[in-house]
């Protein structure tokens, strides 16, 4: 099989759908995406961190879970429910139509809960199910229906092993060897076991209908298609009452925010708060290539990010409790990490799975990511700006927070001459990284402003002239002959991080530096007008091969064309961005410039963080426009 894979990807024709063709679920504890074949290709439990118990999409033989019209057939189209994680699929067959609902239930809260977590966050009355539940319909005609389960556990390594409960043959339990996780098989279908399948087929007649449910924990799943209806409908009422309770924009790219917003929501773990890169690992930066990393981690440098989409979008609850996260890491860790796990885990260890083919044949697979241990500047900065956002939200400074803050302004100040791996976490040599050294101004800046809000003067004093020594270093040895800042000190190269220059106030849109670096990437960093992280050729990155357009920096462009006045060439570019999301609304890491397709793992948070701040900065500015308001800086953003 792995022979035959190897030669359809060479001839072009891949076994594998296009990242950006798969539908994502959540129940904020699991993560689940669903090809449009209607097979289940990426699961992982009990956590969304957990070893995959289907991994097709790193490995044709790795596990799935597909039901749908028997054959092979193309769906007639797909979508989430409005305003849900609910996702639907509909078929055209020769005989008749069919509609398959997927969806990760949300029920009442158990209070039974695991309490071991280390960040438990407030409960609320809901609470993940534990339940990928699917219904099939047929609307018209009749359709052959086939149920195929195969799950393999441990990331295809331990092929599952099926037995009948005492409900027959409407319930079978998926079991491995040293494996300590059960998985139930619960359907209205008639179920059989060929090796590690569990299978069904049934013919269904218009109006008729079916389900199944795959559960891993002792919760019940559905025992009836009217329950496991009633179950749906819940859920999708959680979702769509939990968007209404935001505060998004009227605005003809209102749905691109909210389904920003539910994936963001889709990415969080519930019960830290926890926001993951992305629901999955090694899904390839270069097609073919070794750029694969897992990102089912939560990075520091997101916080910043998240909290101003979280609290612009008004969604202040999980805002909250993904800060009290980052400040309980905070508080734990003397030296705070870039990134952890979900439960606040430090040692993130990279393994190579050498059994997995990878996404049409991109190695390695990894799992784990050795970037945990690598030294980066900004994250003080990142925090801080958190802190920041999160206070003025609120007007008050928490006394929980001080000492943590005292403390991380101090790390800064004590760093920042010292040259690190830079944003993007490259594997060569540290160097002087100009946004790093910018990320420890915010540090020092935010702090200093934090002190004058406690009447600490002689420390925001102090802290103060640090931050504009830092200021002065930058601008004297981070900018080049043509008034241009660079990547980092000991080069003329430019890098997209330099777009948050304007976005972190540390100057003004209108400072001639700052107008030159936005459209010299804007001209010259960019394929087909979407933008390169850096060149790389011209950075030690430590890694062979290209890459596609970073959409998120993409994003960051038209957030720094609003702010110095580019407004048109701003709108221009998100049009194009927004063009470029998936079917579904979704966007992966990264996107081929000359394909359009997606790249990277898939759905990824920061994406979807840039595009809120990137659409919110063209509406407001629209809204100065049209109020004839002078321009001014219009970013919300810490600082502002």
């Amino acid at each position: 099989m792995m022979g035959d894979m190897r030669l359809d990807s060479l001839s072009g024709c891949s076994p594998f759908p296009p990242i950006g063709d798969y539908g994502f679920l959540s129940d904020c504890e699991v993560t689940a995406l669903v090809a449009p074949s209607g097979n289940v290709e990426w699961m992982c439990v009990p956590r969304l961190d957990s070893p995959s118990i289907f991994g097709s999409i790193l490995d044709r033989s790795a596990g799935g879970f597909r039901l749908g019209p028997a054959g092979v057939a193309v769906p007639a189209a797909r979508r989430y429910l409005p305003g849900t994680m609910v996702l639907e699929t509909s078929w055209h067959t020769p005989t008749g139509w069919l509609v398959v609902r997927d969806v990760l239930l949300i029920g009442p809260w158990h209070h039974e809960r695991d309490l071991s977590h280390t960040h438990r966050r407030a409960p609320t009355d809901y609470d993940a199910d534990h339940v990928l539940l699917r219904t099939v319909r047929c609307v018209s005609g009749e359709v052959q229906v086939t149920l195929d389960c195969e799950p393999m556990f441990d990331y295809g390594r331990k092929p599952a092993s099926w037995s009948y409960t005492d409900r027959g043959y409407h319930q079978g339990v998926a079991r491995a060897e040293g494996v300590g996780l059960e998985l139930r098989l619960t359907t209205d279908m008639r179920l059989g076991f060929e090796g590690g399948r569990a299978m069904a087929r049934t013919l269904l007649k218009q109006g008729e209908t079916r389900y199944c449910a795959l559960s891993w924990t002792e919760h019940d799943p559905p025992y009836t298609y009217e329950e496991a209806y009633k179950r749906l409908v819940r859920t999708a009422h959680h979702w769509q009452h939990w968007l209404a309770r935001g505060d998004i924009p009227d605005h003809p790219w209102r749905g691109f925010l909210e389904r920003s917003a539910l994936t963001l929501k889709g990415l969080t773990f519930a019960p830290t708060g926890a926001l993951v890169a992305a629901a999955t690992t090694s899904l390839p930066e270069t097609p073919g290539g070794e750029r694969n990393w897992d990102y089912r981690y939560t990075w520091i440098r997101d916080s910043t990010f998240a909290l101003w989409g979280l609290y612009t979008l008004g969604f202040d609850w999980e805002a909250d409790d993904f800060f009290w996260f980052i400040a309980d890491l905070a508080e734990r860790d003397e030296d705070l990490q870039i990134m952890y796990g979900v439960d606040g885990e430090r040692e993130l260890d990279e393994k190579i799975l050498d059994h997995l083919y990878g996404y049409e044949g991109a190695r390695p697979v990894r799992v784990g990511n050795a970037a945990y241990t690598h030294r980066q500047n900004d994250v003080w900065g990142a925090v801080l700006d958190s802190f920041y956002i999160h206070t003025r939200s609120r007007d008050r400074l928490d006394e929980r927070i001080w000492p943590i803050l005292k403390r991380l302004v101090e790390s800064a100040i004590k760093h920042w001459r010292e040259p690190d791996r830079g944003i993007w976490e490259v594997r060569g040599e540290p160097r002087h990284f100009t946004s790093s050294k910018v990320m420890c101004w915010v540090a020092t800046d935010r702090g200093a402003r934090l002190a004058r809000l406690r009447d600490e003067p002689e420390l925001a004093e102090r802290w103060q002239a640090v931050a504009d020594e830092i200021h002065e270093d930058v601008c004297k040895n981070g900018v080049s002959d043509r008034g241009v800042f660079t990547q980092h000190y000991e080069t003329e190269a430019l890098d997209a991080s330099l777009l948050l220059i304007p976005l972190v106030r540390f100057l003004p849109p209108d400072d001639p530096r700052v107008r030159a670096t936005v459209l010299a990437i804007a001209d010259e960093l960019t394929v087909d007008e979407l933008v390169l992280r850096y060149k790389p050729e011209e950075t030690d990155d430590g890694l062979t091969g290209a890459e596609g357009s970073f959409t998120i920096c993409s994003f960051w462009l038209v957030s720094a064309l609003v702010e110095i006045g580019e407004l048109d060439r701003a709108r221009r570019l998100c049009e194009k961005l927004l063009s470029f999301a998936s079917p579904l609304g979704l966007y992966a890491e990264e996107i081929n410039p000359v394909n359009g397709r997606q790249l990277g793992n898939f759905p990824q948070a920061f994406t979807h963080l840039a595009l809120i701040n990137a659409v919110i900065h063209i509406i407001r500015a629209e809204e100065r426009e049209r109020n004839g308001s002078p321009y001014s800086q219009i970013s919300p953003r810490a600082g502002a």
